[in-house]
């Protein structure tokens, strides 16, 4: 292994989760330094080794979520399988699970059993619907969270059905929220020589909070917000505008000195001295008329002229991007938003890097997702001393 980095050097993750939420976690976690071990189950490991689009049945998603992880296997139904999981939770500092709260007590690790026998261990729970309250065991994916949030209910035309998203949008603001909170209990537990603890996320409530102003409104108002596509009348003129060459483009006026811009910019300079139009509460009940406007000279323009005039004005305005003009966008590329990994399956691989630019402690990906199993021999023999002949024995027994 490489001499870790980063300002999680010297933490170690157990992570006992599958699909997306727990993994990005732990994903984020190693990116900054964090060693982790991935524990899945022998013969048939992560479903997201073969989720979504694959390549030589491989999937993509997997090499890119499981970077810079250990993979290990163990069989949690058989009680070896279990107490060589404790004997890798007693060397660590985390342990991310992402199972029902049923399954884990069945494998004995409960947070009450984690807790008693690791009582230094940080321990995240992330399931569908979090502990306590009568759907605590009841399956649950990204899509439910997504459903029940209220997210989709917002999302969507007005005379449309609600709206998912085509990714994993509730498992990833799930595992962001997550993340800080495994830090922050880390924090407490080594700078305030507190103890470890359970960290409590489901997939519901962290989407939720990103769109609290419905639940407020209804508390206060007695409305229930409905859809309106791709407007938001607090914001207008804010909407995706279609090109005179079919392109799109999207704008955004939150405040009023965007808005005026927006005005000079589609010549309409009289709009910026009235009231109407540029006090926010006065344009919001306007944002039609003001929608309309904007989509009528946007689409007497290409999208190349549009953004050109927009740009000069200092206008809040993007072009809608495909993967391929993500990954052709030079002022990404000056970042490094994007990095390419070599990796013993598909070569070099552009990847997402980490989110975060860090002056001190960059973020890293040292490889990306291992084959199943790849790791026990290093794992299982360095950290808990297991001889060769034994690891070989586990093996045979399909313990590992």
């Amino acid at each position: 292994m490489p001499e870790p980095s980063g300002p999680l050097r010297g933490v170690r993750v157990v992570e006992l989760a599958t699909l997306a939420a727990g993994p990005m976690v732990a994903t984020a976690l190693g990116e900054w330094g964090a060693e982790i071990i991935k524990v899945e189950q022998p013969g048939t490991g992560d479903p997201m080794r073969t989720w979504g689009n694959r390549r030589d049945g491989i999937g993509l998603v997997w090499k890119s979520v499981s970077r810079n992880k250990q993979c290990v296997t163990l069989d949690l139904g058989d009680l070896q399988g279990q107490e060589l999981l404790h004997q890798l939770l007693e060397k660590s500092d985390v342990f991310v699970a992402g199972n029902r709260p049923s399954a884990l007590e069945r494998w004995g690790v409960d947070y009450e059993t984690v807790h008693q026998r690791h009582p230094h261990l940080v321990m995240l729970h992330i399931s569908g619907y979090g502990r306590g309250g009568p759907k605590s065991d009841r399956p649950g994916f990204g899509t439910l969270a997504e459903a029940m949030s209220g997210f989709a209910h917002l999302t969507g035309e007005p005379d449309g059905p609600p709206t998912l998203p085509p990714f994993m949008l509730a498992d990833g603001v799930a595992s962001l929220a997550a993340t800080y909170a495994v830090v922050m209990a880390l924090y407490h537990r080594d700078v305030h020589h507190g103890t470890g603890q359970l960290v409590d996320v489901n997939l519901v409530e962290p989407l939720a909070r990103l769109i609290e102003s419905a639940p407020l409104t209804y508390d206060q108002l007695g409305v229930i917000p409905k859809r309106v596509g791709n407007r938001l009348d607090a914001s207008a003129p804010r909407n995706a505008y279609r090109t005179a060459d079919g392109k799109w483009l999207a704008v955004s006026s939150a405040s009023p000195n965007i808005a005026i811009r927006v005005y000079r910019a589609i010549g309409r300079a009289d709009l910026a001295e009235d009231p109407d139009y540029v006090d926010p509460v006065r344009r919001q009940e306007r944002s039609c008329e003001v929608d309309a406007l904007v989509a009528d000279w946007v689409i007497q323009h290409t999208l190349e002229e549009a953004m050109v005039i927009f740009e000069e004005a200092e206008v809040a305005a993007a072009p809608v991007y495909d993967a391929q003009q993500l990954l052709a966008d030079e002022h990404f590329g000056a970042r490094g938003m994007f990095r390419k990994v070599d990796d013993p399956d598909f070569g070099a691989v552009t990847v997402q890097g980490p989110v975060a630019q860090m002056t001190e402690t960059p973020g890293r990906i040292e490889h990306l997702g291992r084959p199943l199993g790849s790791d026990n021999g290093e794992v299982f023999g360095r950290l808990l001393g297991l001889e060769p002949d034994r690891i070989a024995a586990l093996k045979a027994a399909g313990v590992i």
